[in-house]
């Protein structure tokens, strides 16, 4: 029988329980999933192997990926400081592709993994939200089906880590920890995508999709199901992370390997290109950053193992913080242009939500497309290709999803989690932190733009003091246009008075 906390204050359970073991872990080379394997590494590291399904990309073989695309990454610095440069040599690459038949996995690799491993981490998916329905059937849930066959001939498997979302089940407004019905028969589905053609499954995608906004949601839900069946079969625990953001407090506060989400809207309004949004600001989103997020999967799969009491884990924030896309834009606009701003800002960061649609399509067009037409048009005259319109059809795409998810609102339940956290002893909840007491929002949302800039925009520490001054000339140029273009309407409407009251005037003489 598992101890209690107050008996084992000294000792890190998690990290004992995977002394001496064997790992699987697809989607490794992914942002959570890098930020998992560098927690393990340094938190954990008296594991045995850790297996890493890796699929060739760009002409580099998966040993080589994993090289030069994840270790060389500064995410991963602190743990070869720390632990040894020969720590990521327990890292062990295996060729393989979720999306394909069999996983990709050669017929000795999956006997090596059925003989040997005890913990698998399934977190391999597309995030695209406007990926094709196929392609997104295949990955995310063929894929686990996929798994979910592997993991049964795992002679030693201990747990089967499924990573979920908490956005798939969108017709429940408030998401508890249990299973829900799959919005379509997954094998069906799953067997529809692999006999039609990709051009044939897009055609027929709405009809699928139904009222599910984009083939992501609808096929990690599918997968669910999947899931779900075989809860009685094997040893599965369902994590249902929400809108996993930077990285908080360790190992490098504020980084990120992509311009997802809220990384994305930051860059855009401060570049000075994202003008508007339609959104209800009053509104929230549930957001968890990816070392909060990691230190939540270990937690759960600790939990699991030791206590067999839950098997569905919500890994969220809006039950405990919630912070209003007001507040977001607010202190992210208050960050940028007053703290660490952003090089060759195009336009004074600005702008607001909507509230209604009809304003910001207006505002859309005139401080969007227009500009951009007129951009683009100056850089053909000078000999130069256009860019501009090229960066608001991504945006105007980016909108579709942002506006769906920003004007409806969901609320997840996480009484399960809570209940396992509160299992930790005070060691373990300093080592594996999974709440947000204590977050500053400008000191994290300053730490966000600061490796924005450094890791995905190139823009080094020492060029910040001339962004600042930088954006003093550009608030100076947007104050000056913004007198101008107000001064015109006045003029205009004052003139149009005028030319009334004297044509009324000399109507009544």
């Amino acid at each position: 029988m598992a101890k209690k906390p107050d008996e084992m204050e000294d000792i890190d359970r998690i990290a004992e329980m995977y002394k001496g073991k064997t790992l699987f872990v697809t989607g490794g080379t992914g942002f959570l999933g890098k930020v998992l394997i560098e927690k393990i590494l340094r938190s954990c590291s008296d594991f045995k192997k850790i297996y890493l399904l890796v699929r060739d990309k760009k002409g580099k073989d998966p040993q080589q990926r994993l090289r030069e695309d994840v270790f060389k990454n500064q995410l991963f610095d602190r743990v070869k400081k720390e632990k040894g440069e020969d720590i990521i040599k327990k890292v062990v690459a295996i060729p393989g592709d979720v999306s394909q038949p069999e996983l990709g996995i050669s017929s000795e690799n999956r006997e090596l993994l059925q003989k040997e491993v005890e913990y698998i981490f399934h977190m391999a998916a597309t995030i695209r939200f406007d990926e094709q329905l196929k392609k997104a059937v295949l990955l995310n849930t063929r894929g686990t089906k996929l798994m979910l066959e592997l993991a049964k001939g795992c002679k030693k498997l201990q747990a089967f880590a499924h990573l979920s979302t908490a956005y798939c089940h969108l017709r429940e407004r408030i998401l508890y920890e249990k299973t829900y019905p799959p919005p379509a028969d997954p094998d069906k589905v799953i067997r529809t995508c692999e006999w039609m053609s990709e051009e044939a499954v897009d055609i027929i995608t709405p009809q699928i999709l139904g009222d599910y906004p984009n083939s992501y949601a609808f096929t990690k839900a599918l997968s669910e199901g999947l899931v779900s069946e075989q809860m009685d079969k094997i040893p599965i625990l369902l994590l249902r992370p929400s809108i996993v953001i930077p990285v908080w407090k360790e190992p490098i506060p504020g980084w990120t390997d992509n311009i997802n989400g809220p990384t994305g809207l930051l860059i855009g309004a401060g570049k000075g290109v994202l003008r508007t949004m339609y959104c209800n600001g009053d509104g929230y989103g549930d957001f968890i950053p990816v070392d909060i997020t990691a230190n939540g999967i270990l937690i759960a799969t600790w939990d699991f193992v030791t206590y067999k009491q839950r098997k569905i884990y919500h890994l969220s924030s809006s039950a405990e913080h919630q912070v209003s896309w007001d507040e977001l834009i607010n202190i992210g606009r208050d960050v940028i242009n007053n703290r660490i701003p952003l090089n060759g800002v195009a336009w004074y960061p600005g702008g607001s939500m909507k509230s209604s649609k009809t304003l910001h399509l207006i505002c859309f067009y005139l401080f969007h497309i227009l500009p951009a037409l007129l951009v683009d048009a100056l850089l053909i005259v000078l000999g130069y290709k256009p860019v501009l319109m090229r960066v608001q059809k991504r945006i105007s795409k980016g909108f579709e999803v942002f506006e769906y998810y920003a004007n409806n609102q969901w609320d997840f339940n996480n009484d399960e989690t809570l209940s396992s956290r509160s299992l930790l002893n005070p060691l373990e909840r300093e080592i594996y932190k999974c709440d947000g007491d204590g977050m500053d929002y400008y000191d994290y949302f300053t730490d966000c733009v600061r490796c924005a800039r450094l890791y995905l925009l190139k823009e080094p520490d020492d060029t910040i003091p001339a962004a600042k001054r930088h954006m003093r000339v550009m608030w100076w140029v947007d104050k000056i246009f913004k007198f101008s273009f107000w001064a015109l309407i006045v003029y205009y409407l004052y003139s149009k008075l005028g030319h009334i009251l004297v044509n009324w005037y000399t109507g009544h003489t």
